[in-house]
């Protein structure tokens, strides 16, 4: 191996266990404190990005899982009052989702929460570093991204 293959393998395991130690602490604060998953936080921010709706298709798409998991978690959601379902003109079988008012004040309250979590577990990372690293990571998304189109 190359010291730059080695050194990029580093970097791999080091984004990875930073990466399952945050979200890990995640989902104990959204259980305990919250009340809620991480999956049912992930619906609702993708949902809150996108305030038309989307369709359950759209919405396993942004997420990057099946609609199988999805739909469980928006059956939930819509008995608790956070989403709406309403079917989409032209397309029996389609439904739109959306937050509800008190969804979108509840995700509010939530996504105030996370920030504050996310914001305290990396305290210890300068603002300019921060910055940086989260440049340096979009690029590298952006590329992998790229290459598969």
């Amino acid at each position: 191996m190359s010291a730059a293959s080695k050194a990029r393998l580093r970097l791999w395991l080091r984004l990875l266990k930073a990466s399952k130690l945050i979200e890990s602490e995640l989902r104990e604060r959204m259980r305990r404190d919250l009340d809620t998953t991480l999956p049912r936080f992930d619906v609702m921010a993708a949902l809150s990005r996108n305030p038309e709706g989307l369709k359950m298709s759209q919405l396993s798409g942004v997420l990057r899982v099946s609609n199988g998991n999805v739909t469980g978690i928006v059956e939930r959601l819509v008995e608790d009052g956070i989403v709406q379902r309403e079917a989409v003109a032209g397309d029996r079988r389609a439904f739109l989702v959306k937050l509800t008012e008190a969804g979108r004040g509840e995700f509010g309250r939530q996504a105030d929460a996370h920030e504050g979590w996310i914001d305290g577990l990396l305290s210890d990372v300068e603002t300019e570093r921060a910055e940086r690293l989260a440049t340096l990571l979009a690029e590298v998304a952006a590329h992998l991204e790229e290459e598969k189109r």
